[in-house]
């Protein structure tokens, strides 16, 4: 079970939009919260989906794989999918593991956090 603190996750719906906030560490742990979370949204193949990054201090494989899944279902739905703020340190994660091209192309938002 996961610390109440650990991984909070917020999503805020709007027309034509859903976005998902996702704050603390993204890991094995958590995994199965973002995957509850997300699996209904994936579905919405008429909004765009948006993951805000700006307050996610730590992500592992898990959760790197879960974007990576998220990225492949929405792309054979031809939904789009973007992720926003990203900060520098899980950026840089992306860079190393080579999805941030895959990520950046989903949406101008891509780029890390201001």
């Amino acid at each position: 079970m996961n610390p109440p603190d650990k991984l909070k996750l917020r999503t805020e719906t709007q027309e034509g939009r859903c976005t998902v906030y996702i704050s603390g560490e993204l890991d094995l742990e958590a995994a199965s919260q973002l995957r509850a979370v997300m699996e209904p949204l994936v579905e919405l193949s008429d909004r765009i989906l948006t993951l805000n990054l700006k307050e996610l201090t730590y992500i592992d494989s898990t959760g790197i794989g879960i974007l990576i899944s998220v990225l492949k279902a929405r792309h054979a739905r031809s939904a789009p999918f973007t992720v926003e703020m990203v900060p520098p340190h899980i950026k840089k994660l992306f860079d190393m593991t080579g999805i941030t091209p895959f990520l950046s192309q989903a949406g101008p938002s891509a780029a890390q956090a201001r």
